[in-house]
């Protein structure tokens, strides 16, 4: 993740105002200054918060965002990471029977990403970090608190 500046980004004359809003995917391309990154041009590519289906489907996205505003500090480029993320926060955008697994299973597989859950306590079944086709009414009660816990222990540990 990456933090740039933008000029007069809130004024109604300004191009980027509607592409700068939060929960968007944007292109952009960044000029590195003196006091940290600035914002060139910008392309709105797709509003996750304003294509979600409901508020629980809103409430879905905007989680998965604090957490990686929590989690994620400096410039290190992770292009399988964002891939993930981009295609868990579509996923969740959606009508889904058991959100708030499918939320929790996102969220542990970002964390163990960033080094705070170890892969091999997460279930076999759940290891795999694709969520398309997932059938989420083949888990147990035991692999939700397992999920839970993982969860709940790394942000217990990483002190964020």
């Amino acid at each position: 993740m990456l933090y740039a500046n933008a000029r007069s980004a809130r004024e109604e004359r300004s191009r980027q105002r509607y592409s700068l809003q939060d929960f968007t995917l944007v292109r952009v391309s960044l000029v590195k200054g003196k006091g940290g990154w600035k914002v060139g041009s910008i392309q709105a590519l797709n509003n996750y918060y304003h294509e979600a289906i409901d508020q629980a489907a809103r409430g879905s996205v905007v989680s998965v965002f604090r957490l990686l505003r929590r989690f994620f500090k400096g410039e290190e480029p992770a292009p399988e990471l964002f891939d993930y993320i981009v295609q868990a926060v579509e996923q969740l955008s959606t009508a889904q029977p058991e959100r708030t697994f499918l939320q929790m299973l996102t969220q542990v597989h970002i964390l163990a990403e960033l080094g705070y859950v170890d892969n091999q306590l997460l279930p076999n079944a759940l290891q795999n970090r694709t969520l398309a086709g997932l059938n989420t009414t083949s888990y147990s009660e035991t692999d939700e608190r397992t999920i839970e816990k993982l969860y709940t222990q790394a942000v217990s540990v990483s002190h964020l």
